[in-house]
């Protein structure tokens, strides 16, 4: 019998629900709960505590060794160039929806133009297409499984607090590393990869409307009347799904994103090399951005999803159930996807922001890369650009992410390197463990062997050469997150493992045929002539990404 169990998964996780378990307590504050912002600080306070002692040691070694030797703090490897500065930008729930992936319906001329200074990667695929998970993994080069951050809870320092992030290794190296936004994941920051303190930007600065602001308020105050806690109250009472806000721009969360880019930029240009990293908010839920991007677009004349019910012969529990679009108050009561599922009215509503909101973000892009340009620092700056993973829009009569499917697990990946080729497109499978390894390259620093990904860097100068056989992702669904599906895409199919994580029993597989079904609608494993197929791919998806490698022959590639 197959056996599914991930016996790893048994760390009580370092917080959950927002609180610390690490002496078992809640922290409060002259008597109450702390806010969202006090915990976000509590939680960095504890962390860095583990740390600190330990970065001064290793940093003051690396300061000797460079005044005793006069070599550069920075790794001397023959490949990438050293020293090459780093933005990298990650955007909430963006999914491949761009003119640079060839769909013009959203306005994104910025993330469009970056596109042709760059490559583009057409079919790269998150690790598990949530946000806490995507981003530990892809921020540390460790899949889900080894990592064991499957929730949005596990902070990957309890699980593994010795491992060395993407920026915490450029810190290691001489850089200095720069956070500002939403990276880590918004409530588990990581004080040891970040060489100052965020800059302070209220997370909280969502709604801009004072009408809007104390509707939430007086909604809160009913739950807390029914005694729901402060942080119950954030999670599930989160206002109204959108907002056209006609006034000040200058108050959204990441409008002072980018604003405190411009600024840091200005102070980085001349401190050695720098690793940047901003993290853009929208286009997560709420949909509330400045009027003038609403305006953008026509409602009624936004397309519908060609498919809007559950894939056919596909498990009950493979979908999201709308459990985040519920949170928001017109939607409290929406349909389950196999109960109806979405309107086409809800729909046409929900895109029309979702549309608004990466317009928006596009906008703030544009503004840093024109910073970037002012300052001079694009010919020494690389520049990454990626959703954290993709989002259902309306596909499956389902909204958000979480599922194994697709829509959920593609997302936008840019890179434009100095000296790299501009314009490109590549159609290799790639996945977010490879860009760990693929920055550093760039910047010529030792890719760490622990990784488990692979460097992009060829695919760089020859984008059609053969690469990986498949990408692999996983997903955990259904009541107490209970069932695991390990998702394989290959170039024409999608395979999905189910089994029971907590009795190890094999459930059934999901099989899709790209060629004939690129909408994942029609779940094809129990057709009969689909055996022999199934019997060949759960072979491939058992061997696993090592097996999926492509064969690298000779030196690492180096940028012309």
């Amino acid at each position: 019998m197959e056996h599914f169990a991930l016996t790893t998964i048994t760390d009580k996780s370092i917080v959950q629900h927002g609180w610390i378990y690490g002496r078992g307590d809640r922290p409060e504050k002259e008597g109450r709960a702390l806010s969202k912002r006090e915990r976000r600080t509590e939680i960095g306070r504890r962390l860095s505590t583990q740390f600190d002692r330990r970065e001064f040691l290793r940093a003051s070694g690396i300061v000797a060794a460079t005044a005793l030797t006069g070599i550069p703090a920075q790794s001397q490897s023959k490949t990438g160039k050293p020293g090459l500065n780093v933005l990298f930008i990650m955007v909430d729930d963006l999914r491949p929806e761009l003119g640079c992936y060839g769909r013009d319906l959203i306005q994104t001329p910025n993330i469009d133009n970056l596109a042709r200074k760059g490559i583009v990667f057409d079919r790269a695929y998150c690790q598990q297409a949530i946000c806490n998970p995507s981003r530990s993994s892809l921020l540390t080069g460790l899949r889900p499984e080894t990592l064991r951050v499957l929730d949005l809870d596990t902070h990957f320092r309890k699980t593994l607090p010795f491992i060395k992030t993407l920026p915490q290794y450029f810190k290691r190296n001489g850089y200095r590393t720069v956070r500002i936004g939403k990276i880590f994941h918004d409530v588990l920051p990581d004080p040891p990869s970040w060489s100052i303190a965020e800059p302070d930007i209220d997370s909280g600065c969502i709604y801009q409307s004072p009408e809007t602001r104390q509707k939430i308020k007086d909604i809160q105050a009913i739950g807390k009347m029914y005694g729901r806690s402060n942080t119950w109250q954030q999670t599930v009472l989160r206002g109204p799904v959108d907002e056209a806000w006609e006034g000040s721009e200058d108050g959204y969360y990441d409008t002072l994103i980018t604003q405190q880019a411009l600024s840091q930029l200005k102070k980085l240009k001349d401190t050695g090399p720098f690793f940047l990293a901003l993290g853009y908010y929208k286009p997560h839920l709420p949909y509330n951005v400045p009027k003038r991007f609403w305006d953008l677009y026509n409602r009624d004349e936004l397309p519908l999803p060609a498919y809007r019910q559950p894939p056919k012969n596909a498990p009950s529990f493979s979908l999201n159930e709308n459990y985040e679009l519920a949170c928001y108050e017109e939607f409290t009561a929406v349909r389950l996807p196999g109960a109806g599922g979405l309107t086409e009215q809800e729909i046409r509503r929900l895109k029309h922001g979702y549309y608004a909101s990466v317009s928006f973000v596009d906008e703030q892009i544009g503004r840093v890369l024109k910073g970037l340009d002012e300052l001079g620092l694009r010919d020494s700056t690389m520049v990454v650009l990626l959703g954290d993973h993709g989002t259902k829009l309306g596909e499956y009569g389902a909204w958000g992410k979480r599922t194994s499917y697709e829509t959920d697990l593609h997302a936008p990946l840019i890179v434009s390197a100095p000296g790299g080729k501009q314009g490109l497109h590549t159609s290799a499978l790639v996945e977010f463990v490879d860009i760990y390894p693929t920055i550093c390259e760039l910047a010529g620093l030792k890719v760490p062997d622990n990784l488990e990904g692979q460097s992009m860097v060829p695919l760089l100068t020859e984008p059609q050469r053969p690469w990986k056989t498949a990408a692999f992702s996983l997903g955990l669904m259904g009541f107490a997150r209970r069932f695991i599906g390990r998702s394989m895409r290959t170039d024409r199919y999608r395979l999905i493992q189910w089994g029971d994580l907590f009795t190890g029993r094999h459930i059934g597989y999901e099989l899709y045929d790209h060629q004939t079904d690129p909408g994942e609608t029609d779940n094809i494993a129990s057709v009969s002539t689909s055996k022999d197929l199934i019997q060949r791919l759960s072979s491939q998806l058992a061997a696993g990404w090592k097996a999926a490698r492509p064969e690298m022959p000779g030196a690492l590639s180096t940028l012309p």
